[in-house]
């Protein structure tokens, strides 16, 4: 196993015992789409555990070191990604920033809360992608301000292939510490569900739009 998939099993590990994720592929949820989902993720849970929180905000200050190189700003997306940014930005002794989702109605209506500098290398922080519209609304926003976002980083991915569409059109790389298929993996190998879950829970990333639950 080499370096990348440890993180990817190791962090699959965590957000499954601490319940930042749960998968329920015979009594799926419900998402904000209308989509039924076998998976539901909240990594502000990880919040609330300091050991996993540390070993997420030292693999992201990794990985943005390795992908990313010298940068001169942090900046979290509203909500998830400004406590886990603030980590970050504190870890690396870099400045911080967040992009609300949408300007504020009153006072100086900003959509960025922190002090920006025109041309200084940004990298995002996330907690999860899904298709990748909110985070990339916060790239944009960063980049209409005036900075050179270079990449984000999120902790987890359902690794939709809309995303990698979305990303490349806004021609924005990103990167995340663990993903979907590692997910499963790991579930599977470690008694989170049985085999007949596992085919339902590969069914719904195949086409997850118009997956329907079935009863195994």
């Amino acid at each position: 196993m080499n370096h990348k998939s440890e993180i990817e099993q190791k962090v699959a590990e965590f957000l499954l015992q601490i319940k930042a994720i749960k998968l329920q592929p015979s009594k799926p949820f419900t998402w904000a789409s209308g989509w039924k989902s076998p998976i539901y993720c909240d990594n502000r849970i990880s919040l609330s555990h300091p050991t996993v929180r540390t070993y997420i905000r030292q693999k992201l200050s990794e990985v943005i070191q390795e992908e990313f190189g010298s940068i001169g700003m942090i900046a979290g997306v509203a909500t998830a990604g400004i406590p886990q940014g603030v980590l970050v930005a504190q870890d690396l002794g870099l400045p911080f920033a967040y992009v609300r989702s949408s300007a504020k109605e009153h006072g100086r209506q900003n959509m960025i809360e922190g002090e920006i500098i025109e041309g200084q290398r940004v990298v995002v922080i996330e907690d999860l992608i899904s298709t990748g519209k909110s985070s990339l609304k916060a790239v944009e926003a960063l980049r209409e301000a005036g900075c050179d976002v270079v990449g984000l980083v999120a902790i987890f991915s359902y690794g939709f292939d809309v995303a990698d569409e979305n990303f490349k059109a806004a021609k924005c790389r990103y990167t995340t510490l663990s993903n979907y298929n590692a997910l499963i993996k790991y579930a599977s190998e470690n008694g989170f569900v049985h085999h007949e879950e596992e085919d339902l829970l590969r069914e719904w990333r195949r086409d997850p739009a118009n997956w329907e639950p079935k009863t195994v």
